[in-house]
């Protein structure tokens, strides 16, 4: 019997928005690299980039909840990383001025901290001041990533949200992709990929 393919969900599908998500920014990143996680949460997306720009690179966390700073601070080395209790939407403040325009990659995992109290999730409002702010601190060639999640409590409104933003960019300074299963009757996760033209 032939091994699963190395690039499927766990059923053996297509990847998963997340997958996809880390996928892109895998072929993308370099030992070095400067990265940021807006939404820590558990702190998986966290420890992944840090694996991405090792050794050399310096990934930001930002999470408005301690307990996501908590398990984070569990999987990813001190040296790496810098774990910010703030939003999101505060992230420039919170960078170094010196990496304002020298930032790789900026990944957003929208929704709510698993395994916590599933009424504290990301808001529309902070979320479009977040990613539009993540566009000023990448670099040319640099990616933004930003999953959604539709099918729960203010998914589906960050999703209209970010399709209305992402038409208005200049074709000319961004490449953007929108990827989502088409062929369900639940509201999946979708992906949405900002390339800053080098």
């Amino acid at each position: 019997m032939n091994p699963p393919p190395h690039l499927a969900s766990p059923n053996g599908g297509l990847p998963s928005s997340v997958l996809w998500a880390q996928l892109i920014l895998k072929d993308r990143l370099r030992p070095g690299d400067v990265a940021v996680d807006a939404t820590m949460g558990n702190g998986h997306d966290t420890l992944f980039l840090t694996e991405c720009v090792t050794p050399g690179g310096h990934v930001f966390a930002f999470d408005v909840q301690e307990a996501a700073l908590i398990e984070t601070r569990k999987r990813v080395p001190d040296e790496m990383t810098t774990l910010i209790h703030a939003g999101h939407e505060a992230m420039r403040a919170h960078l170094p001025a010196e990496l304002h325009g020298k930032t790789s990659a900026v990944m957003f995992n929208l929704g709510y901290l698993p395994g916590t109290d599933k009424t504290l999730i990301t808001r529309t409002e902070t979320t479009m001041i977040a990613v539009r702010e993540a566009l000023e601190l990448l670099k040319p060639a640099g990616v933004l990533t930003v999953v959604v999640y539709p099918g729960h409590e203010g998914g589906a409104d960050e999703g209209r949200s970010m399709a209305e933003w992402a038409a208005t960019l200049d074709s000319r300074r961004f490449e953007v992709q929108h990827l989502r299963p088409v062929n369900r009757a639940a509201s999946p996760p979708e992906l949405w990929v900002v390339w800053k033209r080098g």
